[in-house]
């Protein structure tokens, strides 16, 4: 199915609503009722328009509602962890280690379907409790028709020319803000990425809660430099009509740029309002009628049946092409998580008063 492309003002719209409930139910504490004959899932932002492509066909087919809450990777753990005695939400996706996080803490649902038997076993759960949905890669971006020449190293955005316009997404509250600590401590050492960090943070606008909203910064000339993901920032630029373009930094100069693994994943929440129709979305999202179209939105399907085809997906392979790609030790990653999110807050943003949740930037 061809997507239009549309106007970044009803792309903006899209963004903010559903960021703007979870902002909503989290000084609340209140939510919707559920209906009886719907499924909510709770899910990371960029995936918009495979969801607009391929839900219509299964609440048809189910008779059903989908119910979705769109949010930052962290912000939809942070909710249904909220909600745990009492759950709202039948189906998460979010990214690592969001999703190891809710995995731990008892949020999710072993559940063995059909459709996890073509994903890798480093890709999924032992026991279920997850698996990879639409495989992805952590990128950043800038917006091409102002800054005509990309940074190629992380020393880069040191320079005078990005003072006050680098911005990228609260570790606490997105995986991919998360990430950047994750692939910066991989590349020069804990320590040191922290006191890089701190260097960065001088030409810091501001950190935003979650990371979708920062494309549309970029496309507006807000920001010159933000974090992201490949498809999330390939969708944007195409479906979403903005000027972004997705690009990889190198720890010094001479050297490959370098990134990872930063996949969407599935899973079912333990005690869901409606558990059967849950299992039923998440077995659908992992059919082959649904992977087959992942590509579409420059996702690279999580079932290693379902190849990454068509335009879009060569797209995607030029995009990686060159590139190298290291391991991450997700165990360690959650290990670490919590004493790297403090670190941050502490070292790196410090006594700033600098925003650390921007939904929609101040006038």
């Amino acid at each position: 199915m061809t997507k239009s492309r549309f106007p970044a003002s009803r792309f903006l719209a899209q963004r903010m609503l559903p960021a703007l409930a979870v902002a909503a139910f989290t000084s609340a504490v209140t939510v919707p009722a559920v209906a009886a004959d719907a499924v909510v899932l709770y899910t990371a932002d960029g995936l918009e328009n495979l969801y607009k492509d391929v839900l219509p066909a299964f609440e048809k087919k189910e008779g059903v509602k989908v119910n979705i809450v769109t949010a930052g990777s962290g912000e939809v753990v942070n909710r249904a962890t909220v909600e745990k005695d009492s759950p709202k939400a039948d189906v998460i996706v979010t990214l690592p280690p969001f999703i190891q996080q809710a995995s731990q803490s008892g949020l999710l649902q072993p559940y063995e379907s059909v459709n996890y038997k073509n994903v890798p076993a480093i890709a999924k759960a032992p026991d279920g409790a997850w698996a990879t949905f639409v495989n992805n890669y952590f990128s950043f971006a800038i917006n091409p028709e102002i800054t005509k020449t990309a940074p190629k190293t992380f020393g880069d955005l040191l320079h005078p020319d990005f003072s006050g316009k680098v911005a990228y997404s609260n570790p606490a509250t997105a995986g991919d803000g998360m990430a950047v600590i994750i692939l910066t401590s991989a590349l020069m050492g804990e320590d040191k990425a922290f006191d890089y960090l701190k260097e960065l943070e001088k030409s810091a606008k501001f950190h935003t809660k979650g990371t979708g909203y920062l494309d549309v910064l970029l496309s507006r000339n807000e920001i010159a430099f933000a974090n992201g993901d490949l498809q999330m920032d390939l969708d944007d630029a195409t479906n979403g009509g903005l000027s972004l373009k997705p690009i990889f930094l190198s720890a010094k100069a001479g050297e490959a740029p370098t990134t990872f693994q930063l996949p969407y994943a599935i899973g079912l929440i333990k005690g869901g309002p409606n558990q059967d129709e849950g299992k039923k979305l998440v077995d659908y999202l992992m059919s082959k009628e649904v992977q087959s179209k992942v590509p579409d939105i420059y996702g690279i399907p999580g079932r290693t049946d379902v190849p990454l085809a068509g335009k879009n997906g060569e797209v995607v392979k030029q995009a990686i092409s060159g590139v190298k790609l290291i391991p991450v030790d997700w165990n360690r990653v959650m290990e670490k998580k919590a004493a790297w999110t403090a670190r941050w807050k502490n070292d790196v943003i410090g006594n700033s008063g600098k925003q650390v949740d921007v939904v929609k930037p101040k006038s």
